[in-house]
């Protein structure tokens, strides 16, 4: 039987890898393209507890369920309508 590679240069032998729950799982550098904000921006957040992350070592990592659910709490109350409204499938009212 030929020896396991475990430095992890095999890309396909990662048996700690769980698809689903790692697709959830970003990186600042992700958080920050995905926000469109500079990266110093969102390592600024992570520390002073405005965006929710863990830190890892030196390393910050992010929900990307969390992100979703804080980045809609940051709507302003007519904008929350007109995106419900959406979400619902209704035409919002022209004021």
């Amino acid at each position: 039987m030929p020896p396991v590679d475990r430095s992890g240069s095999d890309p396909t032998v990662q048996p700690w890898r769980n698809d689903m729950t790692h697709s959830d799982i970003m990186t600042l550098e992700e958080v920050s393209a995905y926000l469109k904000v500079k990266p110093q921006t969102i390592y600024t957040w992570a520390q002073e507890k405005r965006i929710h992350a863990a830190k890892l070592g030196k390393e910050w990592r992010f929900k990307k369920s969390v992100i979703d659910r804080w980045f809609d709490g940051h709507f302003d109350a007519r904008f929350k309508t007109i995106l419900q409204d959406a979400r619902s499938g209704k035409e919002s009212e022209k004021e």
